[in-house]
């Protein structure tokens, strides 16, 4: 009877729509956007950083490393926290460090001091996102899958919604984006405090060698060693590309914003059935082909010295981003017999270690050869995770298999 009862809870959470989820999952949601629009934000005024800081490009791109190198070495203790400060109060921790740092970020006077200062960005960066993520699967009534769709496509508006708020704010001081973000994210603080119930602490505290661990395990590891090797062109696209396209401010919010839309579209709305008619592995494979592909048109179009080629490109890009993060972030979670938290916490440290080197890398490659170099550079890397992918394909196979049972 029992088990009968909990197989038919099962099945209505799976029936339920997207959008049918309790007030707690779209505050998560809502602050989930407003965090994700960091990532993106500073895109537009690297340029303009560069020239009134009088920066290098490789100077202006420790911005995205300090702000992925923290972020990804603090996921190694975000379930140690979590499990002892409660979800509610990690997230709301992470997010006034968010608020703190961004609003530092727009007082500085230097380079140096704006890394500094997204250092600690980073570090509320990574106490939020690894929390939200197993929130809102924990508190949605629709499924792992819908809820992970859902955490996706809060990524892409956010995503999207940055630069072009970047955009316009940078447009008026380099300073404002910065603390654009602070005040936004006293907002999200208002609507966790309010809207998020206290969730239970887990009964076995997390200890800070758990995503360690969890990397034991093949299929969460082959897809951790792809996603840092895929971030190489994720980020050389995010930092690099803007000095290429020969636009102001706000053209180039424009342009990540039409890339941010293109992903969260295909993140909630291409990947799913993608993903039901193709194997993880084969549909993995072959976005991340077009990525590298299209890092190469990027590539030919600023050897041609052709912005609009690098433009549609850039923008053509967030097609293939959005399906591969839904379907990479949702084998993921199902990678590893652990919870979901060390999981993500895991997939994320090594992750997020592709995003600290690469922008540095990449304008760094300009310097010593040629403006084209970084775009061939990010498409080969690209490539050899699609070549680790298939290397170890009987590993993520695994998952499918497991899964559809």
């Amino acid at each position: 009877m029992n088990n009968t009862k909990a197989a038919g809870a099962d099945e209505i959470r799976e029936r339920s729509g997207l959008l049918a989820q309790p007030k707690a999952v779209w505050a998560v949601a809502f602050a989930c956007v407003i965090s994700f629009m960091g990532l993106g934000l500073v895109d537009p005024i690297l340029p303009a950083i560069a020239e009134q800081l009088h920066a290098s490009k490789s100077q202006v791109s420790l911005l995205f490393t300090s702000y992925n190198l923290v972020t990804g070495v603090a996921m190694l203790i975000t379930g140690f926290v979590s499990s002892r400060l409660g979800v509610k109060w990690t997230l709301l921790t992470g997010i006034l460090f968010i608020v703190v740092f961004s609003g530092l970020g727009g007082t500085a006077d230097t380079v140096n001091g704006i890394v500094g200062y997204r250092a600690g960005w980073g570090l509320g960066n990574a106490l939020f996102i690894a929390t939200a993520l197993s929130a809102i699967v924990g508190l949605s009534t629709s499924g792992t899958g819908k809820a992970i769709i859902l955490y996706e496509a809060a990524l892409g508006l956010g995503i999207s919604v940055g630069p072009l708020l970047g955009g316009v704010l940078g447009s008026i001081s380099w300073r404002g984006p910065f603390f654009g973000v602070s005040a936004l994210m006293v907002i999200a603080f208002l609507f966790i405090m309010i809207m998020l119930p206290k969730i239970p602490k887990p009964a076995r505290r997390g200890s800070i060698a758990d995503p360690f661990k969890a990397l034991s395990y093949p299929a969460l590891l082959t897809l951790g060693i792809v996603a840092l090797l895929y971030n190489f062109g994720f980020f050389t696209l995010m930092a690099y590309s803007p000095y290429v396209m020969d636009l102001d401010e706000r053209g180039l919010g424009y342009v990540f914003f039409g890339w941010g839309i293109m992903l969260a579209i295909t993140s909630v709305f291409v990947a799913p059935r993608l993903q039901s008619r193709m194997s993880t592995v084969s549909s993995i494979s072959i976005m991340l082909t077009l990525f590298a592909l299209d890092l190469i048109a990027m590539a030919v179009g600023t050897v041609l010295g052709s912005p609009v080629t690098v433009i549609i490109a850039v923008i053509i890009a967030g097609i293939f981003l959005g399906i591969n993060n839904t379907l990479i972030t949702t084998a993921v979670m199902q990678s590893a017999p652990v919870e979901r938290s060390t999981a993500s916490a895991a997939y994320s440290f090594l992750r997020f270690m592709g995003g600290a080197i690469s922008p540095w890398l990449a304008t760094k490659l300009s310097e010593w050869y040629t403006a084209e170099a970084p775009f061939y550079f990010g498409a080969l890397m690209v490539l050899i995770g699609v070549a680790v992918l298939l290397i170890r394909r009987h590993h993520v196979n695994q998952i499918r298999m497991e899964s559809s049972h």
